[in-house]
């Protein structure tokens, strides 16, 4: 055998070593096959228990989400206890379903928007205090919210152009807390709310208009409603902005407007009078108005004597020029506009000469100005004693 044999026959038993090694790796083959075979097996199970306990546990939780969307969470019956609970104006049957569930009312805000939505008369709700009970059906809550009777609060309108302690007045008769209570919160300026440029004082800032007054509030709690809707009119109107535009302060737009308001008669006029008040300022006069006298005297009355014009305050402008320091009363939306942007003309001079049907007249030169006081004085002539 030579060394060409050894090479080619290396196992010396006549094989060839492809053949040898060709049956060798056949059996290793097949072997790894079957255990493929297995582990795919094994996988497969594996995959199909996993997809089981997937689509399972996820047809579980469907069942339940579509439960809860079609049947929300609700109590039974009509509830019991007492809560006080406030539809806010313009909420919605969403906004109002939340509300409810956190006072507990209803169990879902879910279960009441179902049957706000199948409520034919749900958009009559008024804005206001109720008088609910906890734990209700979302029924049961929805026919009190529709009952007339269920109202629990208190509504009142302050009428635009009061004065602060006129607010007050017109508070504690309808609430029945003391006008001293109402006084002594008007002192809690920061606790109140108050725009930093009010320093302090609630006079100009107690926003005139309807109220739903919470039955179990606070002279505070009033106030501070109040002083709030005042800041959101005054963020809505960009008040701080269009006040720079006029080359104003807040303060300063405000306690015009307080002024604006106090004279004026009909809206249409109050652009009107906003000029007077620009105009004579420019010019250095006094403004000399009666409303801002009597409002140092804390009184109401249509003429001022000879003594009156002499009070010693800084409110009264026969004796100071420019503004007075604050407001003097608490102006609403038409007289804030009018104080920001007063009608074009050259008057000076105005004077009611008709106030039982408030009219009020104009004027620019003193010889019109004494016309029209002419027209006053025969109207205080036919109607003695006013």
């Amino acid at each position: 055998m030579n060394d060409l044999d050894l090479f080619s026959d290396p196992y010396g038993d006549g094989r060839q070593q492809g053949e040898r090694y060709g049956r060798r790796d056949q059996r290793r083959v097949r072997k790894r096959q079957k255990r493929r075979r297995r582990n795919g097996r094994a996988a497969a199970l594996f995959a199909m228990a996993f997809l089981v306990a997937v689509f399972g546990t996820g047809g579980v939780l469907g069942f339940a989400w579509l439960d809860d969307k079609w049947h929300p969470p609700d109590y039974e019956g009509q509830g019991s206890g007492a809560v006080t609970v406030q539809v806010k104006e313009g909420a919605s049957g969403s906004v109002i379903g939340l509300t409810l569930e956190r006072h507990r009312v209803v169990k879902s805000a879910r279960a009441f928007v179902k049957v706000y939505t199948k409520e034919t008369r749900a958009s009559s709700i008024q804005p206001g205090f109720y008088q609910m009970r906890l734990k209700m059906s979302s029924s049961a809550a929805m026919a009190l919210l529709l009952n007339p009777k269920s109202r629990a609060g208190n509504q009142i309108t302050i009428p635009e152009g009061r004065r602060a302690v006129e607010v007050f007045e017109l508070l504690a008769k309808k609430t029945g807390i003391s006008e001293k209570e109402f006084q002594a919160a008007a002192k809690k300026g920061k606790a109140l709310g108050l725009p930093a440029y009010a320093k302090g004082k609630v006079e100009g800032y107690l926003y005139p208009g309807r109220y739903d007054l919470d039955p179990n509030g606070s002279a505070e709690q009033i106030l501070k409603q109040m002083v709030d809707r005042f800041n959101e009119e005054a963020a809505s109107t960009d008040l701080v902005a269009k006040a720079r535009e006029a080359r104003m302060n807040p303060a300063t737009v405000v306690t015009l407007a307080s002024l604006v308001q106090a004279e004026g008669g009909k809206p249409s006029d109050l652009p009107k009078i906003s000029r007077v008040i620009y105009n004579r300022v420019k010019k250095g006069m006094k403004l000399q108005f009666d409303t801002t006298v009597l409002y140092a005297l804390n009184e109401r009355r249509l003429t001022v004597t000879e003594k009156d014009l002499l009070t010693p305050s800084p409110y009264n402008t026969y004796l100071h020029t420019g503004l007075p320091p604050g407001p003097i009363a608490n102006p609403g939306p038409d007289a804030i506009e009018a104080a920001l942007s007063p009608e074009d003309g050259t008057w000076l001079f105005f004077i009611a000469t008709d106030p039982t049907n408030k009219v009020t007249k104009f004027a620019t030169t003193e010889a019109q100005r004494v016309k029209i006081e002419e027209e006053f004085r025969a109207w205080q002539r036919a109607h003695p004693g006013q």
